[in-house]
């Protein structure tokens, strides 16, 4: 069967399931999007407008999209079902999926967090393939009204999939869209988590990531989190990947650099759109529940297994749940240090 002609679901059209699926069907790929009324609305009207690392927009008109709010249409025929929803809604939509869609089809986790592929395993029948996968970019996408629709690329990287996959790889890969397979998507996937630490700090900041990377105080207080983080996963024999082609262990001492050495030893990370901001800061911004269990979160469950301390992680945690659902306002780096995590907070199992 050619790539164009498999069947290819975004379930989630948030910033990334536009972006992927607006790649994919910019390129003539048979895509349908399941999305919520509102987005149904803007795209039938509008289209979505995609605009690539360099600044290239690409519209992709009304007749160009398929779009359903039903999971049972939606999944209908699908072979690839791309799963991008917040990591608190895999469970929700693993057992839509499990309802509607032909067993025969393979699961593709392009979600942040560590567990998001055995959570749909858990609740899915055995005949489904599930496959993790990573997304290393920063998508962010236009105000809620704003038209068309706009989701924009500001940071670079290739979407990796699992060795296991087949053509999966090639199925999802357009212009603007590079997908490559990897042997062990468990250590990147921790080595992302490692990364997305700074999700929460870049949302309590209220500060852009260029801006706010660009600030030693903000560096050394992700560096001291990602040294908590690397001891409990020492702690319980986790390996994680490379992080932009360096060991995990050295970026904490990168990122602690004067910035004039900064500047010079990661040119990669901060080559960034000025725009860019995490998906936390979003979230935060528009009222919406955050992913902090499943990042940090998974640290501080980590670290409770092994009594290991880990205060500045706690902090982070207790900042951002006692932000949620308020109207967003900047922190300071010496607000967060000396934060007092609050006793009971939920965290995933």
């Amino acid at each position: 069967m050619l790539a164009n002609e498999t069947r290819i679901v975004i379930a989630g059209a948030g910033s990334i399931g536009c972006y992927v699926g607006g790649c994919l069907a910019s390129a003539g790929k048979d895509v349908i999007f399941l999305v919520r009324p509102r987005i149904e609305s803007l795209l039938l009207q509008h289209g979505l407008k995609i605009i690539d690392l360099n600044g290239t927009e690409t519209l992709v008109r009304p007749e160009q999209l398929t779009l359903a709010v039903d999971p049972a249409v939606a999944f209908a025929q699908a072979e690839i079902i791309v799963i991008a929803v917040k990591s608190g809604a895999t469970e929700e939509m693993a057992k839509l999926v499990a309802k509607h869609a032909p067993s025969t089809s393979a699961i593709v986790s392009l979600q942040n967090g560590v567990d998001n592929a055995r959570v749909l395993r858990r609740n899915l029948p055995s005949g489904f393939t599930v496959v993790p996968g990573m997304v290393p970019f920063n998508v962010v996408q236009s105000e809620p009204d704003a038209v068309p629709f706009t989701v924009r690329r500001t940071t670079d990287g290739t979407i990796l999939v699992d060795d296991r996959s087949g053509d999966l790889a090639d199925d999802l890969s357009a212009p603007g869209l590079n997908v490559h397979h990897h042997p062990d998507m468990q250590s990147v996937l921790w080595g992302k988590l490692l990364m997305n630490l700074n999700n929460a700090l870049n949302a309590l900041s209220g500060l852009p990531l260029a801006t706010q990377l660009a600030d030693r105080n903000w560096r050394r207080l992700l560096a001291d989190q990602m040294s908590e983080g690397l001891k409990v996963l020492n702690a319980h024999a986790i390996v994680p990947s490379k992080i932009q082609g360096v060991s995990p262990a050295l970026v904490p001492w990168v990122l602690r650099l004067p910035d004039f050495l900064f500047r010079i030893a990661a040119k990669k990370m901060i080559n960034i759109d000025p725009r860019a901001r995490s998906s936390m800061w979003e979230d935060l911004s528009r009222g919406r529940p955050t992913e902090i269990d499943y990042l940090q979160g998974v640290i501080v469950h980590l670290a409770d297994e092994k009594a290991i301390p880990v205060p500045l992680t706690r902090n982070v945690v207790s900042c951002v749940k006692r932000a949620e659902g308020k109207p967003l306002r900047p922190h300071s780096v010496a607000e967060i240090r000396d934060a007092k995590a609050e006793e009971g907070s939920p965290l995933p199992p």
